[in-house]
């Protein structure tokens, strides 16, 4: 009896969505186009960091080689962009990373996806909202902080911010109300900001390689140890050793995971599913499209800047406005104020327009509470989501400096990212698409059934002639050409093994990276075992027959670029301090909290036999498989006793 509760429970955390793909019909508006997804995606990927992080980067980490920095950084995110654009053609529907984990590996998997995202968005939108207020504070001579410092300061240290910021608070109603008052309006200001910022980052760009020199490039040694090279109290802050890449690859390297975070924000494309007019092809071209825009921006910026100064001259802060005042282009400093607060707006509005459209989703589906999924009828928004998400976002821009919660927003993207590479990897080599929609239906006699259940013995016969006892030659060398269940099963435990194997490597090599230099025997040799195995569970997944279903857009290269997506997405995970782990297992206590004792009980999928026993049959019907004769009889009895009950 315990075994039988125990099982239950299990396929209870694991229940699939099914999603209905075959229809257009929506309780949002379908409104937005390709140019909206792409102006979408480049304003909030392309933000403030272009402004900030370029600067940074190239002064402490890799010198003029932050171009490669950014290279690599966008290559990163590309993986994970065509994971998130195969799914987008693949799965046209609001929800993004959650729906995607809901449809492939199971409800328990999709809420902490969700959840965690939720708390990116929020995160993400009031630390905007925040830079927002201090970058137009200095421009007005921080008449606001000096206010606020005065009259309403907070002096609690390590918990709240040292000021309550009211303007910021002001900031993001302003862009609630604009979101609630509908989708295309937000858009058409996106728009407006977005290609003003794109504007003032080509005149950087022109402008550096106009007033810059290449001479920057080749420093030497003996000139930069002629600069004071002192760097606050830590001591000698050490220059580098000149020419193109100062810093080494080592610089490179630790560059190029600093800026990956430049790039963190084109996934909000994915909300929009059912809010675009065309989103098999719009999504994908959308998300490829906004990250080689954004790459570009970063590249030329970050080039132009350390061709105009020397890379150690630059200004941590503000490096534009420094840059330009280093040439002698001072007026050139408004001109990048103006594109630093569209950038920022841009940012702040990409990062609330996909909050309330995750909360929307799960409340659709039971997960969270229910009243969130109210839609406005003539303005076709999650107006209730938007709203709250909203407040809650002003409230923790009111209150908290975030600098310490910050991190969190990593987790919460680089978890979805792994988890939408993993669902890819499982999806491509199922037989059955457990996205591919039943059409729903108000009668269905048993005569239907019955012709439905015969094609499916047909069919499963067709599968036992081709399906083999398991073994290695199944593994290595099977004879199918399609997918069959056995086949599903070898991809469905080899990833599983891929996922413990990406683990055991990230841990070694990050939180072991000094046994390693020291060149201890037991962990090279764990190291080398570990990705041996890794490389035959990936030739085993290689060797497996991939679905034909015909779709606008394909991830390439399968299964190498989903793993190197998920390889890369744990080892930045494992970069993060103990701080951001507790605070995030934090936030996972309440999201269980939720799940358990409201989602689980009230999810759509759990209560969808109760509620109309015709969907059930005809989930049985798109589901049948080879065991379809033994279970016919057992259906059509519950059928019948679910209509005694339910009349």
């Amino acid at each position: 009896m315990y075994c039988k509760m125990c099982v239950s429970f299990g396929q209870q955390l694991f229940r699939r969505k099914i999603v209905d793909c075959s229809t257009e019909k929506s309780k949002l508006s379908r409104c937005l186009n390709t140019f909206d997804l792409i102006a979408l995606g480049v304003g909030s990927t392309l933000g403030a960091g272009v402004y900030v992080l370029a600067g940074a980067v190239a002064r402490d980490n890799a010198g003029p080689a932050i171009v490669l920095c950014f290279l690599i950084a966008a290559l990163a995110s590309v993986l994970a962009g065509l994971c998130y654009a195969e799914f987008g053609a693949r799965v046209p529907k609001t929800g993004s990373a959650y729906l995607y984990s809901y449809v492939t590996v199971g409800e328990l998997l999709a809420f902490i996806t969700g959840w965690n995202l939720i708390l990116s968005y929020i995160i993400g939108t009031s630390s905007v909202a925040r830079a927002w207020s201090a970058t137009f504070d200095e421009l007005i001579g921080k008449h606001i902080e000096l206010f606020c410092r005065q009259y309403v300061s907070m002096d609690v240290p390590g918990v709240l911010a040292k000021y309550p910021d009211i303007f910021s608070v002001f900031i993001i109603l302003i862009l609630t109300g604009l979101l609630t008052f509908g989708v295309k309006e937000s858009a058409v200001v996106n728009k407006i900001f977005t290609c003003i910022n794109v504007l003032v980052l080509g005149f950087v760009i022109v402008s550096g390689f106009v007033k810059g020199s290449i001479k920057n490039w080749q420093l030497t040694e003996n000139i930069i140890n002629g600069t004071n090279a002192t760097h606050g109290t830590k001591g000698e802050w050490v220059l580098g050793s000149g020419g193109f890449m100062p810093f080494g690859y080592v610089g490179v390297l630790s560059g190029a995971a600093t800026c990956f975070y430049a790039f963190v924000g084109f996934d909000c494309i994915a909300t929009t599913g059912e809010e675009v007019k065309n989103p098999q092809k719009a999504i994908p071209i959308g998300i490829v499209a906004s990250l080689l825009i954004c790459f570009f921006a970063y590249f030329g910026v970050s080039a132009a800047l350390t061709l105009m100064m020397p890379y150690y001259m630059l200004d941590q802060n503000s490096p534009l406005p420094a840059a330009f005042t280093y040439v002698n282009w001072e007026g050139a400093k408004y001109a990048v104020a103006i594109g630093s607060l569209c950038a920022l707006s841009t940012s702040l509005l990409g990062a609330m327009f996909p909050m309330p459209r995750i909360i929307y989703a799960m409340a659709e589906d039971g997960l969270l509470f229910k009243f969130l999924s109210k839609v406005n009828e003539k303005k076709k928004t999650p107006v209730i989501a938007t709203v709250s998400s909203g407040v809650i976002a002003a409230v923790m821009a009111f209150l908290f400096d975030l600098k310490d919660l910050v991190d969190l927003m990593s987790i919460g993207t680089l978890l979805a990212y792994s988890l939408v590479a993993a669902c890819v990897l499982i999806l491509r080599y199922q037989p059955e698409q457990p996205n591919m929609a039943y059409q729903m239906a108000s009668t269905i006699d048993e005569v239907d059934i019955n012709e439905s259940v015969s094609n499916s013995e047909s069919q499963a016969g067709i599968l036992a002639e081709e399906e083999k006892p398991f073994c290695l030659k199944v593994m290595f060398c099977p004879q199918n050409s399609e997918p069959t269940k056995m086949s599903g099963f070898v991809v469905n435990a080899t990833s599983s093994l891929i996922g413990v194997f990406i683990l055991i490597f990230c841990g070694t090599t990050s939180l072991g990276k000094d046994a390693l230099m020291q060149g201890n025997v037991c962990v090279l040799i764990l190291l080398i075992v570990d990705l041996i195995l890794l490389f035959i569970a990936i030739i085993v997944i290689w060797r497996q027959p991939q679905s034909k279903t015909k779709l606008s857009f394909k991830v390439p290269f399968l299964p190498i670029l989903p793993v190197l997506s998920i390889c890369v997405n744990i080892y930045l995970m494992m970069m993060l301090n103990k701080g951001t782990w507790i605070r995030f297992a934090f936030w996972m206590l309440i999201g269980f909290a939720i799940y358990f004792g409201y989602g689980m009980r009230h999810s759509t999928e759990a209560t969808s036999v109760e509620r109309d026993p015709d969907i059930y049959k005809q989930s049985f019907i798109a589901q049948s498989t080879d065991s379809a004769v033994e279970e016919k009889a057992a259906f059509l009895e519950d059928a019948s006793e679910s209509r005694s009950v339910n009349p």
